[in-house]
């Protein structure tokens, strides 16, 4: 996680574990000043407040350094810190979730028949109306919206064992 939020600060691979060699040093050093005192804090968040640290930092030193001259707009672009750095929340929080959503999806798709799972996928994730989809896949609009029911309950029971 925290070398996928540094590879997602534009940096090169070894300059990526370079950061998460940092970040958890200071994790090491630090963990005794973690604390959850609000139900909104929590160690990721820490973990993603470090980690942006030592990016920025690491674009501080690097801009500190002598640059090759040649004066072209990619060298400005470069020296730029990424926008996302600006953000409280971790940036993979959302990807994340979606991830496993999607890959849930892929476990429990064979568990259902391709009529039900279309009609789930047209009403859930199409956002088509329940007729619409009723009267191409030959239900009844109870059935497609008892189809996307079935299949969420059976979404939220894996997700929540996982």
């Amino acid at each position: 996680m925290v070398y996928g939020w540094a590879r997602r600060g534009e940096l090169r691979d070894s300059d990526a574990a370079d950061i998460c060699q940092e970040v958890f040093r200071a994790v090491v050093k630090n963990i005794d000043d973690f604390q959850r005192d609000q139900a909104s804090s929590s160690f990721r968040s820490w973990l993603w407040a470090i980690t942006r640290n030592q990016i920025r930092l690491f674009y501080r030193r690097r801009a500190d350094e002598p640059q090759a001259t040649g004066g072209t707009d990619a060298a400005a672009q470069i020296q730029q810190l990424p926008a996302f750095l600006d953000e409280d929340s971790e940036p993979s929080a959302l990807v994340g979730r979606k991830l496993l959503v999607h890959r849930t999806l892929k476990l429990i798709r064979s568990d259902f028949s391709e009529r039900n799972w279309d009609a789930f996928w047209r009403l859930a994730v199409e956002g088509e109306s329940a007729t619409e989809i009723a009267e191409t896949l030959g239900m009844s609009p109870s059935a497609v919206r008892q189809a996307q029911y079935r299949i969420l309950c059976r979404l939220r029971e894996e997700l929540e064992g996982s």
